[in-house]
């Protein structure tokens, strides 16, 4: 990244910033001297108008350099938040510059760059075949290999009856999917499957969280405020006489809002006028600024401008978002908590749908259901103590691999380039399965340390054992695994040459079959 694209003019706004709180103080102070003047200007009965008028001129430009220092504060969060983690020293460095400003979201984890897939790093390659490990060259040297031509899931998934991508653009539009029968049942199948392995045999404790969330929770992930075209956002219709601050809403003409009492009183002395309630409707927003006018709803209709966004409070649950990963809820289960230090690591599962609008990813993967805007996960997450916090992150990837190859998938692990991995991770390896219908591997999990960089936005911490200070934690997940990219692993690797689909053993008592057959020529599905 292009630190000048990045910081932008933080250093002018920092300067600013600071020069208008030290010029707020400074005539504070003179202001606190002339009050201590006129006082004893008065009490020996000699005129104090002058000073008086000087208090109020003071009182006028100290509340003008506060507002600047607070809208520079302003700016200057902006730019902070935009800010990626830092990227572990293992990482590998990209030499390829990423687009300023472009960014897309990993399918099944969290906000990532522009992918460079070419300089991402194999650590390692599961042949299912032999139940091992194997190089590279070895796999290139004897691929998988079909005695018949095999098919792409969204054309073996349709003629089985299983798939139904036309009903679901009735629905619903583009990039949704309806499952029927057999394919409805393996994507439950594989959901009870996960999580009945990390819970009984890997240690982790399931959760059932919201699927939607507040924007503090998106922020603590790093979801918001940089990734929030990537988002779906719900307004809840919900009208209270109950309002909460909002940091990262942009407020919109006619919406009503709480002002701040204290900083309500100041701008109505400005403005010479007087209210009898604090609740407003906007009549103008100034982005630049930040700044918006507003209006009573009485006869009177009395004007307010200029007031800042910082001022502002908005109807309780005016909206919510639809969580695009458990990584959301989950990790945020423990924010503004603190942990005992002997609990950790801690543990946590979840089986969830995932929302994505999949802003920028016009024309990726239209085909089938590789790319959808809603699908389901099997979430990991842990928090762990720094100094165990990489072991931890091998442990969780070993933990989704073994999904793989309880299920007899090939796969390949990778480590993310500094141009590809994601916002929030210090460290990424990306599993990426084989799907012989399409001739490649493709992401089915993202498993990434985000070290402090959450637990800091989140205020997550934990106490050492045998400290009294508390310390900000690390914090893991990983997709163990993504349903859909299964369903379609299976559906591709485990088709027959007669258009049936056989089901790996670990499935079998989950399905309650060991095959789903090929639809019956010319029959229609169910309804």
């Amino acid at each position: 990244m292009n630190p000048a694209e990045v910081l932008k003019d933080f250093r002018t706004i920092d300067a600013q910033r600071r020069q208008a709180i030290t010029a707020a103080e400074t005539l504070q102070a003179q202001r606190n001297r002339a009050s201590e003047e006129i006082a004893k200007l008065k009490k020996s009965g000699q005129d104090a108008s002058k000073q008086i008028l000087e208090t109020k001129v003071q009182r006028e430009w100290i509340v003008k350099n506060e507002k600047m220092a607070a809208e520079q504060e302003a700016r200057l969060r902006e730019i902070l938040t935009s800010i990626p983690n830092l990227p572990h020293a293992s990482v590998p460095v990209s030499a390829t510059a990423t687009p300023s400003g472009v960014s897309a979201v990993s399918a099944v984890g969290t906000a990532k760059a522009v992918s460079t897939s070419e300089e991402n790093v194999e650590v390692r390659r599961w042949d299912a075949r032999k139940s091992e490990f194997v190089s590279k060259e070895d796999w290139e040297r004897n691929p998988p290999q079909f005695d018949f031509k095999p098919k792409p899931h969204w054309e073996l998934g349709e003629e089985m009856g299983i798939l139904d991508l036309e009903r679901a653009a009735k629905l619903s539009g583009a990039r949704f999917a309806v499952y029927w029968a057999l394919g409805a049942r393996l994507e439950r199948a594989l959901a009870n499957f996960m999580l009945d392995l990390h819970t009984r045999e890997h240690g982790y404790t399931e959760v059932l969280p919201p699927y939607l969330v507040n924007s503090e929770s998106m922020y603590g992930t790093g979801q918001l405020p940089k990734f929030e075209q990537d988002l779906f956002k719900v307004g809840t219709g919900v009208v209270s006489d109950q309002f909460d601050e909002d940091p990262y809403h942009t407020p919109v003409f006619g919406e009503l809002v709480q002002v701040e009492k204290g900083a309500l009183d100041e701008i109505l002395e400005e403005q010479g006028e007087r209210v009898v309630t604090y609740i407003f409707s906007v009549d103008k927003v100034d982005v630049g600024a930040r700044t918006v006018d507003l209006s009573t709803a009485d006869i009177a209709k009395t004007e307010v401008c200029n007031v800042p966004w910082r001022s502002l409070r908005y109807v309780r649950e005016r909206k919510l978002w639809l969580i695009p990963t458990a990584e959301v809820p989950v990790t945020n289960l423990y924010r503004d908590e603190v942990l005992d230090g002997a609990r950790l690591p801690v543990c946590l599962t979840a089986y969830t749908p995932c929302f994505r609008s999949e802003a920028g990813s016009y024309g990726k993967d239209v085909r089938g259901i590789i790319r959808q805007h809603q699908f389901q996960k099997v979430e990991l997450v842990k928090f762990s103590r720094p100094e165990t916090s990489y072991d931890e992150l091998e442990k969780l990837t070993h933990d989704a691999e073994t999904v793989l190859q309880k299920l007899g998938l090939h796969y390949r692990v990778v480590t993310l380039c500094t141009a590809d991995i994601g916002f929030s991770a210090a460290k990424t390896y990306d599993l990426e399965v084989w799907l012989p219908g399409q001739n490649l591997f493709r992401e089915i999990s993202s498993c990434s340390n985000f070290e402090t960089f959450q637990a800091r936005r989140a205020n997550i911490r934990y106490r050492p054992e045998g400290k009294s200070k508390t310390e900000f934690l690390h914090t893991l997940n990983g997709s163990g695994l993504a349903v859909g990219r299964t369903w379609v692993a299976i559906v591709e690797n485990y088709q027959q040459a007669d258009g049936s689909v056989r089901i790996p053993e670990a499935l079998q008592p989950y399905m309650g079959t060991d095959c789903i057959p090929a639809q019956v020529p010319g029959k229609t599905r169910s309804a």
